[in-house]
Order: structure tokens, then C-alpha cells, then sequence
């Protein structure tokens, strides 16, 4: 795409960037356009867009028509997550819902993991083009069902916060650029960093006081006053950091370190979708024979943590099958977490809230990913200088049984070749204990999530509609 387009390595993230500021900020405007316009409407409108804006992404000529349509993309797209969810939810009576929202997710947590391998596939074997117009088959096919069973909710009179939607806008727009660009601009060396930071705090607090006082707020305070719906946005973002964070590291350490092709990487990342189908279902079972959704969330958290221990233990000489087996355990415990949640967090509210909660929780989740990708990329970063200097300082003449590194310049060319050949090493096991770093910061951080499900309160009634 970059040479197609004729960009710079810097330039082209604008393509990545333009999706993620777009989704960020059209989709807290989901629940007040889903009563102005029907979620009928807008869901079908939504994918329409997505599909249009697809096939334009794959006929882009140039950087600035790519970041347009992405943006465009990204907007029309940010819609049809949480307007599934809440129509996953509204045409199911509760007895039923927690086996609806495993199938829901399902088509969420595995859909990152096979689309890296379906991508690097196409690119492969046809074009980068392929990627986007690969959405226009399957998107077809999508609005043709939905326009055959898909049902509406009335429509309700709902004046537009402009202000409230105007600030958080801004303040998610610097949070994603400072996420995003901040690895680039060296964080906060750089005065771009700061300006983001000081946009975002400044844009959150204004947002914070609006939402709490204003007559009608962009979102209905109602939401925010369900402990339990609360809690779940908190359970949101650690998913988004753990498991997104983690699919982001795999697929460069499996194919920089480890010589794995694209088709290798994605095979051996497949048992963490597996992972997850199967606990998903399970969960949805377990959530309908009313076993505590907290034990449930503690469970899996605990179950990821032990993966991620178990990854933070691998080295350069780790086999496929322990990195597929880490996976699948991973994806058990994710999928285990995501179920409960979600019950919890719709179980208390009305029905008119749900497309508002869907999409706070993927707004949550989104921003989360954004964190944890930001976060363990920054971190391996400045791991990778660490172990660096620290693993050079070891080899000397006295240190290293194969090379006398003192001798090296006597033999000229080929000598140099030989120290290049233990730099490129020691750059491989540094970039190795980075990676194992940033598997011990996730490892902790699912720890740290743990107590968040002592704070939900068991429902013993779910309600009727």
C-alpha cells in the first residue's frame, strides 16, 4: 500500500489513524441516531456505507483519497457494533440472551484474530486491494438479511447534545492521536504529545461537568447511576488492553524473531479464536443455568493470567505447539470474561438504554485496545534499548567462546561481518526479552482486574420485555 499510494512510512499510519479518530467519534452519536432515525435505518444504513466505503478504500489512487475513505469507513462502521449487539438483545426474550450474545461475540473477539490471516493471505495471493474488497461480497450478503429480518424500535423525539457530543469528540480525537502518535513523536519529548494531553484533559473534565449537569445529556445519566453497567465499562477496557495488546505483539514477534510467513503466523494464532468459541458457548450455557457471572469473570481473568505466565517463560527456542497451546488457553479465558459481562451490564437496563450502553462498551473496548497496543509498544521499545545495552556489555573477548571480539579488526571485512552477525543476535534476544517484558505487564494487569468483579452485584431477577 505504501509504494502503491506513494507514501512515507510515516504517512501511510494516516491510513490507520483516519479509522480510529472516525470510529472513536461517531460512535457515542449511535444510540441518539438510532431514535432520530429507527435502528432499522441506521443499521442498514451503517453497512451500506461500510460497503461503499470498502470498495473506495480499494480503488484509492493516492495517500489523501485513502485517508478519506478510511475515515469515511470508519464512521459508517462504528455503528454496526453495538446496533448488533442491542438487536442481538431486543429480539431475544432474557432466557435466551446470554446464548445470543456468545454467537455476538464470537463474531467479535474472533474476527481480529482470523482478519490478520485472511489479510496477509490476500496480500499475498492476490493484492492489498483484496482486503477491502473483500467486504463488499460478504457485506452484500449481510444487508440482504438484515433487510429481510431485521426489526426497528420506535423512533423517540431526542433533542441533540451538540456541546456534549462536540467535547467528548475532541477528547477522544487527542486521546486516539496521542495513542496513536505517540510512539512516533517520541511521547511526551515532544510537544505534539503535550498539546494532545492537554487537549484531552482539559476536553474530558468540560465533557464530565456537561454530561453531569446538562438538562439532556448526550447519554442518560441512568447509565452511568448502574453500578454494574459501570463496573462492565471498567471489565471493557482491561479486555480491550489484554487481549487486543497481546494479538497486536504476536504476529511481528512469530514473524521477525521466528521466520514465521504470514499464512504460518496466522495458523498458529487460530487456537485462540478456537479458544474463545468454545468458552463463549460454555459461558452462555453456565450465565442460563444461573451460575454466578462473578466467579465466571474471576475465572477468566485468572485462566488469561496463567497464559500470559506461561508466555513470559518462552524464549527463541519455543515450539509452535506451546505458542498455539498459550493461545488457546488465552482465548478460553477471554471468551469466559466477555459473556458474564455483557449479561451483567444489560441485565438492569431498560430497553430504550441499550443501544447507548452497546455502544459505550465498545467505545470502552476500542480505547482499550488503543491503550494496550500504545502502551506494550512504547514499553518494548524502550526494553529493547535496555536489554540491548545491557546484553552488549557482556560480550567481550573473555565473555565469548566462538569469537575473539577483540581480534575482529585484524580480519577487515570479515570481521565486521562477524560483529554484525552478534549485534543482529544480541538485537534478537533483546527484542525476545522485550516481548517476554511486555507478556509479564499483561500478565499483571489481568491479575489487577480481578477484584473489578467482587464490585458487580448478582441479579437474581432479570427483566421482562
Amino acid at each position: 500500500m505504501q509504494s502503491a499510494l506513494g507514501a512515507t512510512p510515516d504517512t501511510i499510519t494516516w491510513a490507520l489513524t483516519s479509522y480510529i479518530v472516525a470510529t472513536a467519534v461517531a460512535m457515542p452519536m449511535t444510540g441518539w441516531l438510532s431514535d432520530r432515525v429507527g435502528s432499522r435505518n441506521l443499521f442498514l444504513w451503517s453497512v451500506a456505507g461500510f460497503i461503499l466505503s470498502s470498495m473506495l478504500c480499494g480503488m484509492s489512487q493516492n495517500l489523501t483519497q485513502m485517508v478519506l475513505f478510511r475515515a469515511l469507513q470508519g464512521a459508517t462502521g462504528a455503528f454496526i457494533s453495538p446496533l448488533s449487539q442491542a438487536a442481538m438483545i431486543d429480539t431475544n426474550k432474557p432466557s435466551r440472551q446470554p446464548q445470543m450474545m456468545a454467537l455476538w461475540g464470537m463474531g467479535i473477539m474472533v474476527g481480529p484474530i482470523l482478519g490478520p490471516f485472511l489479510g496477509g493471505w490476500l496480500t499475498e495471493n492476490a493484492n492489498w486491494r483484496w482486503v477491502f474488497y473483500v467486504n463488499v461480497p460478504l457485506g452484500a450478503v449481510s444487508l440482504a438479511i438484515l433487510l429481510a429480518g431485521l426489526p426497528s424500535r420506535e423512533r423517540i423525539r431526542r433533542r441533540f447534545d451538540l456541546a456534549g457530543f462536540a467535547l467528548l469528540a475532541i477528547c477522544l480525537t487527542a486521546i486516539q492521536m496521542l495513542l496513536d502518535r505517540g510512539n512516533h513523536v517520541d511521547w511526551f519529548d515532544s510537544a505534539e504529545s503535550w498539546i494532545y494531553l492537554a487537549v484531552a484533559v482539559s476536553t474530558g473534565w468540560m465533557a464530565l461537568v456537561h454530561f453531569a449537569t446538562s438538562a439532556q445529556p448526550l447519554f442518560d445519566r441512568g447509565l452511568f447511576a448502574n453500578s454494574n453497567f459501570v463496573v462492565a465499562m471498567m471489565i471493557s477496557v482491561v479486555i480491550g488492553v489484554v487481549m487486543f495488546a497481546t494479538m497486536a505483539l504476536l504476529p511481528p514477534m512469530l514473524q521477525h524473531l521466528f521466520g514465521y510467513t504470514v499464512i504460518d503466523t496466522g495458523e498458529a494464532l487460530v487456537p485462540r479464536g478456537i479458544g474463545t468459541m468454545i468458552s463463549m458457548q460454555l459461558a452462555g450455557w453456565l450465565v442460563r443455568r444461573g451460575v454466578d457471572p462473578r466467579i465466571m469473570i474471576t475465572l477468566g481473568f485468572s485462566i488469561a493470567a496463567w497464559s500470559l505466565w506461561d508466555m513470559a517463560g518462552w524464549s527463541l527456542a519455543v515450539d509452535r505447539e506451546a505458542i498455539m497451546l498459550a493461545g488457546l488457553v488465552q482465548g478460553i479465558g477471554m471468551g469466559m470474561v466477555f459473556i458474564p459481562m455483557n449479561s451483567v451490564a444489560f441485565a438492569t437496563l431498560s430497553p430504550q438504554l441499550r443501544t447507548d450502553g452497546a455502544s459505550l462498551l465498545n467505545l470502552c473496548r476500542s480505547i482499550g485496545s488503543s491503550i494496550g497496543i500504545a502502551v506494550t509498544t512504547a514499553f518494548a521499545a524502550r526494553s529493547i534499548q535496555v536489554s540491548h545495552a545491557d546484553l552488549a556489555g557482556h560480550v567481550t573477548a573473555s565473555a565469548s567462546s566462538m569469537i575473539d571480539v577483540s581480534a575482529t579488526e585484524r580480519f577487515q571485512t570479515a570481521g565486521e561481518t562477524a560483529l554484525r552477525m552478534v549485534d543482529a543476535e544480541v538485537n534478537r534476544q533483546a527484542a525476545m526479552i522485550a516481548y517476554v517484558n511486555d507478556f509479564w505487564l499483561m500478565m499483571w494487569l489481568a491479575l489487577a482486574a480481578v477484584p473489578l468483579a467482587l464490585l458487580l452485584r448478582r441479579q437474581t431477577t432479570v427483566p421482562r420485555f
